[in-house]
């Protein structure tokens, strides 16, 4: 990718900080969309609860990635947090949607955040992008997540929506909670163990980001997992075999949805997801098993 501007929100995220210090380090311009006045050169004032964008921030701009949005596991789901989940995500796309297709010369992508539970459950049953959305809380907010991008598509911006797994990294996410367990000797197995995690690693997140940006015909929804997922249980013993450690402990499922309330349902639940697009774009992945994925993320 020749020298761009591109804007970001979510900079402060695990992903998001990690996507600025790679196109940083290649020489990119990054634009920090920012929830507070703009305080330095590099930053874009925002408020997605108001649907504000500064929308002079983005002239310019190659490429904008929006990853903001309220932790799906940051707290229990009481009807009122469930409610932030929503419109953290609904309201701020569409913020940034419209501000994309506002602009005279737009930029010539939107790479929009999701999640793969725009699938639910879905068991052993392997999908990949083509299939249809789940049940529940999650999928539903998902659809409308990425509906929320109309905008920016009507106004034929290339619009891509980034279906994140769980990405395998020590400074934040789910990964981020269980490295600590499971080097003091306290990690284990999750309910019955045999549910799919669909995995990757961060550095290969980032890197398909930006093959996301570079590759044109990359449109829609792009599952961002690695390719081969794995059981809760597989996970556990690759745990314990990178780090030399006991994994003796079960949390049963009863006392899992006692202490976390509905997104138990998510941690308990299986999804085998597959990344159709990614592989069919020929997207190279540096640690597709989970071993090399969790020693990737321990450097």
């Amino acid at each position: 990718m020749p020298h761009s501007r591109i804007a970001v929100t979510g900079s402060t995220g695990l992903i998001g900080a990690a996507l600025v210090r790679s196109l940083l380090a290649d020489g990119h311009e990054v634009v920090r969309l920012v929830r507070r006045p703009a305080a330095a050169g590099d930053e874009v004032e925002w408020d997605p609860k108001r649907q504000f964008v500064d929308v002079a921030g983005l002239v310019g701009c190659d490429a904008v990635v929006h990853l903001a949005g309220a932790g799906v596991g940051d707290r229990r789901w009481t009807e009122a947090y469930k409610r932030e989940i929503r419109e953290s995500r609904v309201l701020g796309t569409a913020a940034i949607a419209e501000a994309v297709a506002s602009l005279d010369t737009p930029p010539k992508v939107l790479l929009s955040g999701s999640a793969i539970g725009y699938y639910g459950d879905t068991g052993d049953r392997a999908v990949d992008e083509s299939a249809q959305p789940g049940d529940g809380f999650l999928p539903s907010v998902c659809v409308e997540w990425e509906e929320a991008t109309a905008a920016a598509q009507e106004a034929g911006v290339r619009t891509v929506f980034a279906r994140t797994g769980l990405v395998v990294a020590r400074e934040g996410g789910a990964w981020g909670r269980l490295f600590p367990l499971f080097k003091a000797g306290l990690g284990g197995q999750l309910g019955n163990g045999r549910q799919y995690w669909s995995f990757i690693a961060l550095h290969d997140h980032i890197a398909a980001l930006r093959h996301i940006i570079d590759t044109s015909t990359l449109s829609g929804p792009v599952n961002l997992t690695g390719p081969n997922p794995v059981t809760n249980r597989e996970v556990t013993a690759a745990m314990g075999r990178v780090l030399h450690r006991p994994t003796l402990f079960t949390a049963p499922a009863p006392a899992l949805r006692i202490a976390l309330g509905g997104f138990a349902a998510d941690v308990l639940g299986s999804q085998r997801v597959l990344p159709g697009q990614l592989l069919d774009s020929g997207f190279p992945f540096a640690f597709p098993g989970i071993d090399a994925a969790i020693r990737a993320a321990l450097r």
